[in-house]
């Protein structure tokens, strides 16, 4: 890793000490990952009614697929739009890269937005639809890449971990503040409505959102490249292939993908598989689910910054594995326990405590993706090794949910869960314990020379 150039950023952010600076740096690079995540939320919650308005099917289950799919549709583009806008970033700069993912964001939210309905345009429809998930899903893939290290750079020496667990924070306000819109539109608005105008509002929220984060990353302060500091006839960077960056940096991007992978799939597990779980086989009320996700948002907001500043404190190597056996010890017996007490307490008692194990293990991981990789190809490993984990584990999602959901194994899904995170987890320790332990010793070396 370059520790001359995180140095020199570390000194500029410490050279600017005022807290609404600081503030508005973090909202600025946190905005895009939560209007993203915000989208999925939405999305999520009102997928029956966009099935029915632009998927020309009969059957309520086809609907729901197609708009399911519709959605599934921007983890194809993920990956490209990390290598591409993660280049980009680490030639022209963080910033640029920054304002270009979250104009591609609006523009994708704002299509979905307008878009007519089947019965308006035909098939031009659903086609629009699509075209929106994969604009969205290509700015999503480079927008954290960009961002976090953005924060890495610009943050103090010692609180890189906090500054960059905040993209992580940002998504669980985003997902609970997608879900309270959801809720608040379905109690207010007859079905009617809902399906006439109302499913449209999230979405024109979410676009009027955009000035804010545009006019916050336009007026912010970027590093200089050690570059440009170094020489006038550096300006231009050298052109950065994907080939290189995996040839030269193979172990940093299989670690940072087991990072990534392990992270979303306790995630996914959490947040998503237990409320199914709870309602699906244990009998528990429909709200139930919509209550565990705001649950589970809500820690991630609050203790994810935690996870980050602890990281600073007693390092991130530690704290990540620590909490990762943490929760592979305790998935397992959670289900036992809600299988024992099958009650809207016990799962909301599980999805909290989890909930905080999960957000203090993935509070150190935006800067240990950071720190994998040097300045020269910082955007574009980082963008890569998560929009590529995201893709694997989040494109294939529902068939994962769809495996463990038979009738005639429904107690045995949570068996079948945590045996996969187990062998994630198995895996990606081998790997991890060979290339992250190097970029681990040079982090603190540099962290201790007051870098």
């Amino acid at each position: 890793m370059n520790t001359s150039t995180l140095t020199s950023g570390g000194a500029a952010a410490s050279a600017n000490t005022s807290r609404a600076a600081r503030t508005r740096l973090i909202a600025a690079a946190a905005v895009g990952n939560a209007l993203e995540f915000y989208d999925f939320t939405v999305y999520a919650f009102f997928a029956l009614v966009i099935g029915k308005l632009f998927f020309p099917v009969n059957d309520a289950v086809g609907q729901l697929l197609l708009a399911v799919a519709s959605f599934g549709v921007g983890f194809f583009t993920r990956p490209i739009g990390g290598l591409l806008i993660g280049m980009y970033a680490d030639r022209a700069g963080r910033k640029k890269a920054m304002l270009l993912t979250l104009g591609l964001m609006a523009l994708g939210t704002a299509m979905i937005a307008v878009a007519p309905t089947y019965a308006q345009a035909g098939i031009a429809a659903p086609v629009i639809l699509v075209v929106a998930r994969l604009i969205q899903g290509f700015s999503a893939g480079g927008e954290v890449g960009a961002s976090t290290t953005l924060l890495l750079e610009q943050a103090p020496a010692n609180r890189r971990g906090f500054y960059a667990s905040w993209q992580f924070a940002s998504q669980g306000l985003s997902a609970l503040a997608g879900a309270l819109t959801g809720v608040a539109l379905t109690a207010l608005l007859t079905s009617a409505q809902l399906e006439s105008w109302g499913w449209r509002v999230p979405f024109v929220i979410g676009t009027a959102i955009v000035p804010v984060g545009w006019w916050l990353r336009r007026t912010m302060e970027e590093a200089p490249r050690e570059s440009v500091d170094a020489a006038p006839h550096a300006l231009k960077a050298p052109k950065i292939r994907l080939f290189t960056v995996l040839r030269e940096h193979l172990r940093s991007v299989l670690t940072g993908l087991g990072l990534t992978i392990g992270g979303t799939s306790a995630h996914f597990i959490i947040v998503f598989y237990l409320s199914i779980y709870g309602v699906k086989t244990l009998g528990l009320p429909n709200w139930t689910a919509m209550l565990s996700g705001c649950v589970s948002g809500a820690i991630l907001f609050f203790v994810a910054p935690i996870g980050g500043y602890l990281s600073d404190r007693f390092g991130r190597n530690r704290l990540a594995q620590g909490t990762r056996i943490v929760l592979m010890l305790a998935i397992y017996p959670a289900f036992v326990l809600l299988n024992k007490s099958p009650t809207t307490g016990t799962l909301l008692g599980v999805v909290t405590a989890l909930s905080i194990v999960h957000a203090i293990n993935v509070g150190p991981v935006g800067a240990m993706l950071g720190e994998l990789f040097p300045r020269s190809v910082r955007a574009t490993g980082a963008a890569i090794v998560y929009s590529l984990g995201v893709a694997i584990f989040g494109g294939f999602a529902q068939f994962f949910v769809t495996s463990l959901d038979r009738p005639h194994e429904e107690r045995d899904g949570a068996r079948v869960v945590c045996d996969r995170l187990r062998r994630l987890e198995r895996d990606r320790r081998r790997v991890h314990a060979r290339a992250f332990g190097r970029h681990a010793r040079l982090t603190l070396t540099m962290t201790s020379s007051g870098a």
